[in-house]
Parts: C-alpha cells; structure tokens; sequence
C-alpha cells in the first residue's frame, strides 16, 4: 500500500517505546493516587494518560519534521475534506450504536442480568460525545496520525491493525488492572481492542485516511458503550467484545486483508476515497 501521509523516516517502535516510557508514571501515579470518584469508573490518571499517543506522536514529529510537521499532524484532527464519498459517515456514525443494539439483544436472547428498565440518558449524550472525542483526539492523533501508515507501508493492513490493536490493548492493562478488572475479563478486552483496532483502520484506509474519521467512530463507541443499556452498568464483555471481534472479521472478509479497502463485490460497493 503507498503511503500518501507520512513520511517514511518514522518509526511505529520508537512511537511505542515512547508511549509507555511517557505512561509509566501515570500508572504509577494511579497506582498511589487511586479512584478519583469521576463517572463510568474514570480517572483522572486516565484522562490525561489519554492524550500520551498524541504527546508522543508531537514529540517525534517535531525531532523529524520540526514545527511544520507538527503543525499538519493538527490539522489532521479535523481532516473532514479527506472523508469523501460522504456514504462513509454512514458506517462512522451509525455502526457501533447498532452493534450496541445488537449485543442488547443477544444478552436478552440469552437471558442474561438485564436492567428491567433500560435508561437512556440522551441529555447527556452530547456531554459524554464531547468529551469522548477529546480522548479519542489525544489516542489517536497518535495511534492513526502517526503510526499507522508506517506499519501498512510494512504489511497488510490486517498485519497493522493486529499488531496496533495488541499494543493498544496492552498499552490500557495497567489502567484496567488498577480498576480491579480480572484476567478474564481483561482477555475478552484484549479481543474487543483488536476487533476495535481493524474496524478503525478499515474507516481509515477507506476515507482517505482521515484520521477524523478514527476519532470521530472511536468517541461514537465510547459513548455507545457509555450510554446503554443504563450507563454500561449490566454490559457483558463476553458478548459485546465477541460481536465487535466477529464483525471486524465480516469487514476483513468483504474489503481484503490486504488494504481493507477493496470490496469484494464491486457492483454494489462501498466508493473508496483516493489521496492525491
């Protein structure tokens, strides 16, 4: 796959190294300063560990590139003119919201603990978005914005997504181990960040890879996940993680593992954005 927006001197390991050398006093941090009483189990620790991708990220680019390349790794947050054909807003926005409904129904097909009022809370659902896309700004300028081209110039993009999402997936243990999360559930989000991972460079390869197109469907499944049913409280990740890791392998299958970019089905296929 060419490469048509990042140089081909940066370095995916460097980028890595970086993160946890730049995380690893957060989570010491964490470790000291505790629950901090913040909504749906956050932290503080974990908010500002959110934006160590995009601190990494500025940090090589400005070694490579200097401060011209710093300045167009920013614009790449709101990258909207990349998005074309407008159909992929489509997956963008609306998949995960029904993944979500989905997984509702299996848990209840297999009658599993359900609220018996489901709660929605859409008055707060602009406040968790907006907060959500600062996160999903912070990862990934960095995730998407840097390191992703390098490692498909590499290999496939199904080869990048895997390594990305198991770094990824690691990257947020020692957040999730200080929550208390156990081993198991800890394998099951290992699946879902991977299945997660595949499913965002999938949306990046195939609009233009706008890195607003990552964030704005990472901050979209945050909220989905933060919003129903009743606040996330009755989620099961066995389920969930498993419809997000099956539906990556649908998109694998349909668009190529090569690029996930090219549908098997051309007459009735997704348009695919091209980048001078």
């Amino acid at each position: 796959m060419s490469n048509t927006s990042a140089p081909s001197n940066r370095s995916p390991i460097k980028f890595f190294l970086l993160v946890f050398v730049l995380s690893l006093p957060l989570w010491v941090l964490g470790a000291v300063v505790g629950d901090e009483g913040l909504p749906m189990n956050m932290r503080v620790i974990e908010l500002v560990g959110a934006f160590v991708p995009l601190m990494a990220a500025l940090i090589l680019v400005y070694r490579e590139e200097k401060f011209g390349g710093v300045r167009r790794l920013l614009k790449r947050v709101f990258d909207y003119k990349r998005i074309k054909p407008r159909i992929w807003y489509v997956p963008i926005v609306f998949l995960m919201p029904i993944l979500m409904l989905l997984i509702y129904g299996v848990m209840r097909l297999m009658r599993l603990p359900l609220p018996a009022e489901v709660h929605i809370p859409f008055l707060t659902i602009p406040i968790l978005f907006f907060l959500f896309f600062l996160l999903a700004v912070g990862e990934e300028t960095g995730w998407m914005g840097y390191a992703v081209d390098p490692m498909q110039d590499r290999w496939s993009a199904l080869t990048a997504s895997l390594i990305l999402g198991s770094i990824w997936a690691v990257w947020e243990y020692p957040s999730q181990i200080q929550m208390g999360t156990t081993l198991t559930l800890l394998a099951w989000a290992f699946l879902g960040s991977v299945g997660l991972r595949i499913l965002l460079v999938w949306l990046y390869n195939n609009t233009g890879k706008s890195v607003l197109a990552a964030i704005l469907f990472h901050a979209i499944a945050n909220t989905s996940r933060a919003s129903f049913p009743n606040g996330g409280s009755h989620w099961d990740p066995a389920v969930g993680y498993s419809i997000v890791a099956i539906t990556a392998v649908i998109v694998t299958f349909l668009w190529g593992s090569k690029t996930l970019a090219q549908y098997r089905y051309r007459p009735s296929r997704l348009p695919v954005s091209r980048t001078s």
